[in-house]
């Protein structure tokens, strides 16, 4: 089985405590909003504490085309996932030895919130020392379902190689997509949620050169879910100043009643059920969406409290959100033989799954 050997997180610099969002975004929109003080109890109700982001928080209450959020986008985008690569490559925590660029056979860049051509790994294989006949994946718009998504291709990969090594990359820079003069609710929410967040993960085929120093989490099957004619569900409108956020009221209804049947079906092709799961690895969207899946897999609030300590910390960063809350898990130090469940939900309607066991 493919195996992931090791995850770095990286945030940028700016800390925003949620008390303080909260002050901005009263500052920005009470005179759009007549019902202000109810519409923010958002920021309060959501149990985030603090997030970070790439730029000071003055930087958001201007005016900004999308090209100068786009030109920030690259340009932090890139030095974040350097030193998360970097640091992934170099953790001998949990590798047995550091890792050379040079052994890195493919790369996965995932992201949703800005746009780069070339992509954003052409960019670091001229940073770092990649071979240059490294496979460069970029997928872009799978949102929050993106790093699971990511793991998953790496996975398929790894199977198909099994000699290969592998990193994803996640990266989002959610706080470059606000809109200063979009009054819609969809965009106070985002406000009250978003953040900016990296994370890279390797992932080695089972005849990689490549071990651990520990048991590591390897991936045993994956399962992917379209839900069809739901494309209003979330996502971005594009218009002319930007990436407009969408949210749908029905969410967390769509995952109560969504989820349930696409997780037990696939643990059960696994010859497992949930009860056998010891950890769940989920993309803590927001509060709600973490209350829908404790819903609807019938689970205990303590299940999801790996999830909220990352949303309570840092916000919903989108796509690596879900390689943060890993991380977590694989500090923790699993014993061999215990199971996960990973599971994260995106635009589309989508839901990506992976069942790991540490080894």
């Amino acid at each position: 089985m493919p195996t992931i050997h090791s995850v770095s997180t990286v945030s940028p610099p700016v800390e925003i405590k949620q008390v303080d969002a909260m002050s901005f975004a009263r500052s920005l929109f009470s005179d759009s909003f007549k019902d202000i003080d109810r519409l923010l109890k958002v920021f309060r109700n959501g149990e985030i504490e603090t997030r970070q982001v790439c730029m000071p928080i003055e930087w958001y209450a201007g005016t900004h085309d999308f090209e100068t959020k786009n030109d920030l986008y690259i340009k932090h985008t890139v030095e974040l996932s350097k030193t998360a690569v970097e640091q992934c490559l170099n953790d001998t925590s949990t590798l047995e030895r550091s890792v050379d660029p040079a052994e890195i056979d493919a790369i996965f860049f995932i992201s949703s919130s800005g746009i780069a051509t070339p992509s954003i790994d052409a960019r670091l294989i001229n940073q770092l020392p990649f071979r240059h006949d490294v496979k460069r994946i970029p997928i872009w718009g799978l949102g929050c379902a993106g790093g699971a998504a990511g793991m998953s291709r790496a996975f398929d990969y790894c199977k198909a190689y099994p000699e290969s090594n592998v990193l994803v990359i996640a990266a989002e820079l959610c706080s470059l997509t606000f809109q200063r003069n979009d009054v819609s609710k969809s965009n106070l929410v985002g406000v009250s949620l978003f953040s900016d967040g990296v994370a890279c993960a390797l992932i080695s085929g089972e005849q990689s050169t490549i071990k651990s120093t520990r048991p590591m989490p390897a991936i045993r099957a994956t399962s992917s879910r379209f839900m069809p004619d739901s494309e209003d569900v979330m996502g971005w409108n594009i218009k002319n100043d930007g990436l407009h956020v969408v949210f749908s009221k029905s969410i967390p209804t769509v995952i109560t009643n969504w989820l349930g049947p696409f997780v037990h079906q696939f643990v059960k092709e696994q010859e497992l059920t949930m009860s056998d799961m010891d950890h769940f690895v989920a993309h803590p969207g927001g509060k709600k969406v973490l209350q829908a899946y404790e819903k609807a897999l019938t689970m205990e609030e303590n299940q999801t409290a790996v999830s909220k300590k990352v949303l309570q910390h840092h916000g919903n960063m989108s796509s690596p959100t879900i390689l943060f809350v890993l991380k977590e898990f694989i500090d923790q130090q699993p014993a061999a033989g215990e199971y996960g469940l990973m599971a994260a939900l995106g635009p589309g309607f989508c839901g990506e799954l992976l069942l790991l066991e540490w080894q």
